[in-house]
């Protein structure tokens, strides 16, 4: 079993960390992450500047291991297509240090380099700790040795990935695992807006966050009440249902001509 590990809050972050320590002694692990932390990144690729490529032992010497100048997706490919001389079997990103839930997967630096190596046809998993402070990033990192061992064995189809949020609490705490969907939020109040010492207005992004739907099922309710959360997604982001109905009228809008 061959493990690309990566995320978006650093090479040197205690997530990933975590996450090696507890998938080494089970498989060949392989670590490309960003050097530095990438966070809300998105499915950002690096094409206006070179991407550099350093050698890193923070992983012990028996882990392959690099920090790359780049966003998480940036390692994902570098990694497949430049650095490993063989094929993962599975992808892991994470474990990232706040959740990542909802609308917020769109966002998510960790997320997206699940999807990149989905994209490449490997199954894999994005793997996140929903609390900002005194993390249990030991609790995720089992749970997360647990799951690889059963999508191993259970063959995870290719085009998809599992979005795992762990609530910060003890084990004694948690209620369970729960398949979810995707819940809804919005940010309300998303600008700050500030001025320098020269009187120049600038904005930092914050916002308060508005749950639009957090019931039964989703991930945001999973999470509220003391369950693992674990979310197949695909990125076919087409809406199917509405195909036929589009093409009904679609013939009356006009073709340009030439003139």
């Amino acid at each position: 079993m061959r493990i690309l590990l990566t995320n978006d809050d650093g090479i040197g972050a205690p997530g990933i960390k975590a996450l090696g320590k507890a998938l080494a002694n089970w498989a060949e692990i392989f670590v490309v992450a960003p050097e530095e932390e990438r966070s809300a990144t998105g499915h950002g690729i690096t094409v206006h500047k070179p991407l550099r490529v350093e050698k890193v032992t923070l992983f012990g010497p028996n882990v392959h291991s690099w920090a790359i100048n780049g966003t998480p997706t940036d390692c994902v490919k570098l990694a497949v297509e430049m650095l490993l001389d063989k094929p993962p079997n599975l992808i892991v990103s994470g474990i990232n240090k706040g959740p990542n839930l909802a609308t917020d997967v769109l966002y998510s630096g960790t997320v997206s380099a699940a999807i990149e190596g989905v994209i490449y046809g490997f199954p894999s998993v994005a793997v996140s700790v929903a609390g900002w402070e005194n993390l249990e990033y030991q609790v995720a990192a089992k749970f997360s040795r647990d799951l690889c061992e059963q999508i191993y064995q259970s063959h995870l189809a290719p085009d998809t990935l599992l979005n795992v949020n762990v609530p910060n609490i003890v084990p004694d705490k948690i209620k369970g695992i729960q398949v979810t969907k995707l819940g809804s939020r919005r940010y309300q109040n998303i600008f700050d807006k500030r001025e320098d010492p020269r009187g120049r207005v600038y904005y930092w992004m914050a916002g308060e966050v508005k749950d639009l739907d957090a019931g039964h099922g989703t991930d945001i309710w999973a999470i509220k009440n003391g369950y693992i959360s674990v979310t197949p997604i695909h990125f076919d982001l087409t809406k199917h249902q509405l195909i036929k109905e589009v093409n009904d009228w679609i013939s009356r809008v006009q073709v340009p001509s030439a003139d």
